[in-house]
């Protein structure tokens, strides 16, 4: 769990040096899973040492959102006068993001039903 916890945090700090020293727009820690994603598909083994300490960590990630929630009710006298632009913001996204997964869903069962049928003809 110390290795997985390891890499799990050099890649999130790989990614946040990055995006600093090249000014990338992208945030550092979505730079880091993209590098965890490419360590992962370059040494597959590292998904065993991986796996067990993910599940973990997403099992607990409602925690994550505790302080969020905190911070908006703390500071909701703020929102005042954007209260509809972020709440239709807050809609839209959600049913984008629905949306969005639910096609990358279908398009990823239809890639592997092919490799299937492939796999079965050869």
């Amino acid at each position: 769990m110390i290795h997985a916890l390891a890499l799990l945090l050099t890649v999130q700090l790989a990614g946040v040096v990055l995006t600093g020293a090249l000014g990338l727009a992208v945030p550092g820690p979505v730079l880091g899973m993209a590098l965890l994603l490419a360590a992962l598909m370059a040494v597959p083994r590292l998904v065993a040492v991986v796996a067990p300490t993910a599940r973990v960590i997403l099992g607990h990630l409602a925690i994550l959102f505790v302080p969020a929630g905190v911070g908006v009710v703390g500071h909701i006298a703020r929102l005042g006068d954007e209260a509809l632009a972020v709440g239709l913001a807050i809609a839209v996204s959600t049913v984008l993001a629905i949306v969005v997964g639910a096609l990358t869903f279908v398009a990823v069962a239809r890639l592997t039903d092919r490799s299937d049928r492939a796999d079965r003809d050869a």
